[in-house]
């Protein structure tokens, strides 16, 4: 569970909340036991009332996907409904933007709804008798906006979810998944700070469903959508997640990016419900990332490049310069041969890529390149470097780890694993060289 301050970049914290469902004098002792320490069950057992949500506390960061998942009875759908009020939270603060919800009046309530929070439920609510573009304005007319300015901000909302054409159709019309983007659209429109979800995609069958979440994840993609995302399914949580929150009993029981949960999971509980799950499926970038690797700066000369490939034993390195942004490659052949100069003028583009990119997708540039691909931050500075020999034996492992071969035998030239003997392979990852 995160025990941190609130970050100059969370949009929402919440502090210590507890919902608590009882007459009110056995709501009151509940909330001293939990004060103390006391479980669900001890507090059930002592004072005869429900537990929904114990001591939670947990920031949203701007623009970050926040999946709140556990099995039924958790508790995550109360957390969300209390996160907005729809269920009224018993005890704890809810700040967004600063402003604590929890302690606000209905008038201020209902102003942070309209303007700053979007829902999405399982049920869709959509009015069958109005068109497409009808619902998803529906919400911009309740609030007065003015009709040019709900009607752009609905077809642009309607274009955003992939149901450009269908404005005129009514709801009776459209599939499953279809009345689902029509929902989501509803919320788009809004513009809202925060997009709240709970389980949407969960009534819908499994290959409309998938569909969704691919779509859904391309949208955020594009543009970063502060999302609270609900649900019991592991798979939909690590596939969309940026972090992720294990309830159990009402409490939060760990907070982690999914690789992170799956490789490192806080307790038992955590590690059967991760149970199956790949790490390197998971595993990003920073987690195999070398730290250590040559670098020569933009201004050398050719003279000292050559120096440097020969004092290193090297035969490539990045060229960075002096705040450590990345420019390109150098390898020991482009200046061999060469005496003046500087390095600036035998560079080779670098393959690039974030920290937070996952190993399945570092793939196609670890093939397309002749050098490890280089992880920078956001403004190109270089942070480390993912070798092609560590990524393949990584997912390697993972192939075998599924089963894929189950003999204990090396990987073929069909599969990512070198067909080289246990000596080669070692002498490849002990190779001193950038390129790979």
């Amino acid at each position: 569970m995160e025990a941190r301050g609130e970050r100059e970049d969370a949009i929402l914290s919440v502090r210590n909340l507890n919902k608590v469902y009882g007459e009110p004098e056995h709501v009151a002792q509940a909330i001293r036991l939990i004060e103390q320490g006391a479980s669900k069950e001890e507090v059930r057992a002592t004072t005869g009332a429900v537990v929904g949500v114990r001591d939670v506390s947990f920031d949203v960061h701007r623009g970050e996907f926040f999946v709140i998942m556990g099995l039924s009875g958790s508790g995550k759908s109360t957390l969300a409904r209390c996160l907005i009020r729809l269920i009224e939270p018993t005890t704890g603060a809810i700040l967004i933007d600063g402003e604590d919800i929890a302690r606000a009046d209905q008038k201020s309530l209902r102003e942070v709804r309209r303007t700053k929070l979007a829902m999405v439920f399982q049920h869709y609510g959509l009015l069958p008798h109005k068109t497409v573009y009808e619902n998803v304005e529906y919400g911009l007319r309740t609030r007065g906006v003015k009709e040019e300015e709900r009607r752009e901000a609905a077809l642009a909302a309607i274009e955003r979810v992939g149901l450009a054409g269908w404005e005129e159709s009514r709801p009776g019309s459209l599939s499953g998944g279809m009345q689902q983007r029509v929902g989501l659209a509803r919320a788009l429109a809004h513009n809202p700070s925060i997009l709240l979800m709970d389980e949407p995609f969960s009534g819908l069958d499994p290959l409309i469903r998938r569909d969704m979440q691919d779509e859904f994840a391309a949208l955020r993609a594009e543009e970063a959508i502060t999302t609270i995302f609900v649900t019991h399914d592991l798979d939909e949580a690590l596939k969309l997640g940026d972090r992720i929150a294990i309830m159990r009993d009402g409490e939060i029981i760990q907070i982690a990016t999914p690789a992170e949960l799956v490789t490192n999971p806080a307790d038992d509980y955590v590690a059967r419900f991760v149970e199956g799950a790949s790490p390197a499926r998971y595993m990003t970038a920073a987690q195999l990332m070398e730290h250590e690797i040559p670098t020569i700066p933009l201004g050398a000369s050719i003279t000292e490049a050559t120096e440097y490939f020969n004092d290193r034993n090297v035969s490539a390195a990045f060229v960075v310069n002096d705040q450590n942004q990345l420019a390109g490659v150098l390898t020991w052949w482009a200046v061999a041969k060469r005496s003046g100069g500087t390095v600036a003028d035998h560079l080779a583009p670098a393959a690039t890529t974030s920290p937070t990119t996952r190993l399945e997708d570092i793939v196609p540039l670890a093939v397309e390149s002749d050098h490890p691909v280089a992880v920078v931050s956001e403004d190109n500075q270089l942070i480390g470097a993912v070798r092609r020999l560590d990524l393949l034996q990584t997912l390697a492992q993972e192939l075998e780890d599924d089963g894929l071969n189950g003999r204990g035998e090396e990987l073929s030239s069909n599969g990512y694993a070198p067909t080289a003997d246990q000596s080669e392979l070692e002498a490849q990852i002990n190779r001193t060289a950038i390129g790979d």
